[in-house]
């Protein structure tokens, strides 16, 4: 009940000179001599060592120090690590470290080492078709038919510019073809990006319906469901911190007469295809230290969505997502982190296929994961209250690939409480049992983090209806 309380409380809610300077770790900043308070640095250069791909500029993009110009010491400190976690959050290198080094007096060169990250990666696909693993153990009877394979091949930092080109090639469940290319630079101000995507993907087994808020499958030989996905996206990034991201997007979906005939409202009115522009609007304003896996800072999320724009107008929906995560560092190895989501959509009454609510993504109420709580509005509440109880880092000298060597892991035991509600749409009564009224979920867990972002989470959870059960996620929570 701790997390309930601190959930509440979220919704109202150095040295002085340096020789030589060192910040290498989550949190430390070594110095290895002090003078006199209160002087003002000049930066003479930045030196860049390590990135045997990576443009310089890509790296000096994200510091707020700049080559000649003055600085005041005592803000050094802070200005350095806040540089060292935007360079790290581009998720180009494994590790960074800032070190200054002293010329004369008030006059400083910087040294920035970074480690880059392996870029290539022809990624084997095997994915659960499902929302989560738990949805699929239990809800799906842990059916390996319910998998989809392939191989993704990833080449991160193209051109050495931090752009990204994603080839996919998927069968199994769902049968899908892809292509994406991100260049989040185009300009020499580095402000102005644009991405190009296309997806094919064709299922003969699809959810039809939701019945007692847990979906219902089709399965049949013939093609039940055909999607094509057209979209280019701009992205303007005006400061450090913050991203404003446009998508304009074709999609060109198809089913089956025979899903038409089971489930009339699942384009609506019978229809068998789906033909719609949609255009959407996304500000990330983003103040996290390590995105993978953040323990200090906050992000905030608004995105407005309006799909049918008047011409190939079979879908007139709209939704506004608008979500904020708080992290605070309560020192000795304590963190304490907060999520509140808000949603709203219209019309009142929208097809089957582009239905929302708690249990999809991210948003959902722990205890609930083997629930979609499907509603034309909601909100929702989670905190986690952890301690970091082991932290190291392993040299794994005997794995051929030097970018894999180091192998960082970190656990951290938790408790937390969620909570939430969802507005049901009119006249959706197989799914009313936990629409409209207040629901939790509390428990304990234990969380595994290591290289490449990945994330292990452990979770013990019971929730308003007095279900209990251990649930296994292979994500951050928010």
């Amino acid at each position: 009940m701790l997390a309930f309380f601190i959930s509440i409380l979220f919704a109202f809610h150095s040295p002085d000179s340096v020789t030589k300077m060192t910040v290498s770790d989550h949190n430390a900043i070594s110095t290895d001599s002090t003078t006199e308070k209160s002087r003002y640095i000049y930066i003479d250069n930045i030196f860049i060592i390590g990135n045997k791909q990576t443009k310089d500029k890509i790296i000096l993009r994200e510091m707020s120090l700049k080559r000649g110009e003055y600085y005041f010491d005592e803000d050094l400190q802070d200005i350095i690590k806040n540089d060292r976690s935007k360079i790290l959050n581009t998720r180009l290198f494994n590790t960074v470290e800032i070190t200054i080094l002293e010329l004369a007096d008030n006059v400083i060169d910087i040294v920035v080492r970074v480690s880059e990250r392996w870029y290539t990666f022809p990624a084997p696909i095997f994915d659960l078709v499902d929302r989560n693993f738990n949805d699929w153990w239990q809800n799906q009877n842990h059916d390996f038919s319910r998998v989809n394979y392939g191989l993704r091949l990833y080449r991160n930092n193209m051109r050495g510019r931090n752009e990204t080109l994603r080839l996919e090639m998927q069968f199994g469940f769902t049968r899908q073809f892809g292509l994406s290319y991100d260049i989040p630079y185009i300009d020499r101000a580095q402000r102005h990006g644009i991405s190009v995507d296309y997806l094919y993907a064709e299922n003969k087994n699809i959810a039809i319906r939701t019945v007692e808020h847990k979906r219902v499958f089709y399965d049949s030989e013939n093609l039940l469901k055909l999607r094509r996905i057209y979209n280019l996206g701009y992205r303007f990034r005006n400061s450090f911190y913050t991203r404003h991201t446009i998508n304009v997007t074709f999609n060109d979906n198809e089913i089956n007469d025979t899903i038409a005939n089971i489930n009339p409202e699942y384009y609506l009115n019978s229809q068998t295809s789906q033909r719609y522009f949609s255009v959407s609007y996304d500000l990330n304003i983003d103040k996290r230290d390590v995105n993978s896996y953040p323990l200090h800072g906050h992000r905030t999320v608004f995105m407005a969505e309006k799909h049918g724009l008047g011409f190939y107008n079979d879908l007139d929906l709209f939704n506004i997502n608008i979500n904020h995560a708080r992290f605070l560092d309560l020192t000795r190895n304590f963190y304490l982190s907060n999520y509140t989501s808000l949603y709203f959509s219209g019309p009142d009454r929208q097809p089957y296929a582009n239905l929302q609510g708690l249990g999809y993504r991210k948003d959902f109420i722990r205890g609930y994961e083997l629930y979609v709580i499907e509603g034309q509005k909601f909100y929702l509440n989670r905190t986690t209250l952890k301690k970091r109880i082991f932290d190291t880092k392993l040299r794994l000298g005997f794995l051929p690939i030097e970018q894999f060597r180091n192998f960082p892991l970190s656990i951290y035991l938790k408790t937390y409480f969620d909570m939430g509600y969802v507005e049901n749409f009119e006249n959706y009564e197989q799914n009313t049992r936990l629409t409209n009224r207040y629901l939790f979920g509390t428990g304990a867990g234990i969380d595994f983090v290591t290289y490449y972002d990945t994330v292990i989470r452990f979770e013990y959870s019971v929730n308003r209806e007095k279900e209990a059960g251990i649930f296994l996620h292979l994500k951050k929570e928010f």
